[in-house]
């Protein structure tokens, strides 16, 4: 299994100069002791392990909760570089909302001939209930995370959609709170922008969006599926620093009309459901009836406007991978100009000629699930030895509609600390956004880091790691 080559490195040119938006981390970190940054590095360790800011891996022999590792470098965006992901980002973001309102309602693309009917009518992740239906606000989209990746000085694309359930802006948060507390010291030398905020500011951006009937001061909850859900640390960390409830489909039931929660004075309404529970388990009475995560009768409330959900139901299908192969029509169809982050190129499976170039490009693509996430079902072509890619070519000729493909893309790279000093490490993004009557773009966002050499592959469940990602101000 060879190793690819290393992308831009947005930290050292060519010659090992810093790049400008590092020139005064630069400056500080050339004034460090080595073994005191290897002790710092312990020290983020002990605190990740304090806190309990781990995650679990569901089908693994060994399931128990990991600690995900985190790098002390940061990753250091400039002003001019975030403006400029940010619009693309917002005109993304306001583009998805209008297929997903679009899709269930009038399904004007499908009629201008601009996706197949078939796409959207026999994906798994369409739901006929939501036809017809406009949520709150008009919102699908509550919170979103777009994957972001980089090749050049200029060159970024989106590599997928969450608009699910993107989870991770916990660990952006305590990652943030870690650096401030281990080097103090930096954050008096350079400006960065806050995302401490996060919490305020989401709590804020749910409450706008109460149903129309709520009076006084809309009640939120967080729904979890449960301590067993490998986000569940985030769904607490996000229920206590919004202050908020956190609770689980036994929690609450429908009553009168209302979904309401148990508490010690008896049951009491929620308006706002920001909600961490798949569709599927969402509502037994309406979908999977061996459900025990959701609520019977919620999605009745829910059509009844009487609470609201965040995010909508049915929006997975923006998540859809097949869809994503769309979003350059989407983004032009919706708001009238070019999208502004392109989508990586990408073949479709489902149509015989682009199954057929994959198949016979194997060794130089990555191949993935439609509905797939956390870097499962994947095959990274040139890296992956000739017995795995006769393997996936079977699955590949066994369903090819379940996969699209892309090429392997040469990530750019952020220096990470090991024991020798910096080494590049292939990194991404995924920036939060929040959607009411207005669209907030937290500054920065998650990066994941691939920590094995060579590795393109970022997600914790697969041995990635994250760091800390700095916007610098103006």
């Amino acid at each position: 299994m060879g190793n690819l080559p290393l992308g831009f490195d947005e930290m050292l040119t060519a010659d090992s100069r810093p790049r400008p938006p590092y020139d005064a981390y630069d400056a500080w970190y050339s004034s460090q002791d080595p073994a005191h940054l290897l002790q710092k590095t312990r020290d983020a360790e002990n605190i990740f392990r304090k806190t309990g800011i781990t995650f679990a891996v569901y089908g693994h022999a060994d399931s128990s909760e990991k600690l995900i590792p985190f790098d002390i470098i940061p990753r250091i965006i400039s002003a001019r570089e975030w403006r400029r992901l940010a619009q693309g980002i917002e005109q993304r973001v306001l583009a998805l909302n209008a297929f997903l309102d679009d899709i269930y309602h009038k399904q004007e693309i499908i009629r201008a001939g601009r996706i197949p009917r078939e796409l959207i009518e026999r994906n798994k992740t369409f739901l006929p209930e939501m036809i017809g239906f406009k949520p709150p606000g008009g919102v699908y989209t509550h919170i979103v995370g777009t994957d972001i990746v980089r090749t050049g000085e200029d060159q970024f694309y989106v590599l997928e959609d969450n608009a699910r359930t993107p989870s991770g802006v916990s660990y952006m948060l305590e990652n943030r709170e870690t650096m401030m507390q281990m080097f103090p010291d930096l954050f008096t030398r350079i400006k960065v922008r806050r995302v401490e905020n996060y919490p305020y500011l989401l709590r804020q951006s749910l409450a706008s969006l109460a149903p129309k009937g709520c009076t006084g001061k809309p009640r939120v909850a967080v729904l979890t599926p449960g301590i067993y859900n490998s986000a569940y640390y985030e769904h607490a960390f996000l229920a206590d620093t919004m202050g908020v409830e956190l609770v689980e489909g036994s929690d609450l039931r429908v009553i009168d009309g209302r979904v309401k929660m148990r508490t010690t004075r008896g049951y009491e309404a929620i308006d706002v459901l920001y909600r961490r529970v798949d569709d599927d388990f969402l509502d037994p009475l309406t979908f999977r009836p061996d459900s025990a995560l959701g609520v019977p009768g919620i999605m009745d409330v829910y059509r009844a406007g009487n609470i609201t959900i965040a995010n909508a139901p049915g929006t997975g299908i923006a998540d859809d991978k097949a869809i994503y192969s769309y979003m350059p029509e989407i983004v032009e169809f919706y708001t009238g100009r070019k999208a502004m982050l392109e989508n990586v190129p990408t073949w479709r499976c489902s149509e015989p000629e682009s199954c057929a170039y994959v198949i016979e490009h194997l060794d130089e693509l990555v191949v993935k699930e439609v509905h797939g996430s956390g870097g499962y079902g994947m095959l990274v072509g040139p890296t992956a030895t000739k017995k795995e890619r006769t393997e996936f070519a079977a699955k590949l000729k066994a369903r090819p509609a379940n996969y699209i493909a892309q090429p392997t893309l040469s990530l750019s790279t952020v220096p990470i600390f090991v024991n020798k000093g910096i080494a590049p490490r292939h990194v991404d993004l995924r920036p939060y956004v929040l959607v009411s009557d207005k669209v907030t773009i937290i500054p920065g966002g998650l990066t994941r880091v691939a920590l094995k050499q060579g590795s393109l592959v970022v997600n914790s469940s697969q041995g990635g790691g994250t760091k800390d990602t700095w916007v610098l101000e103006d």
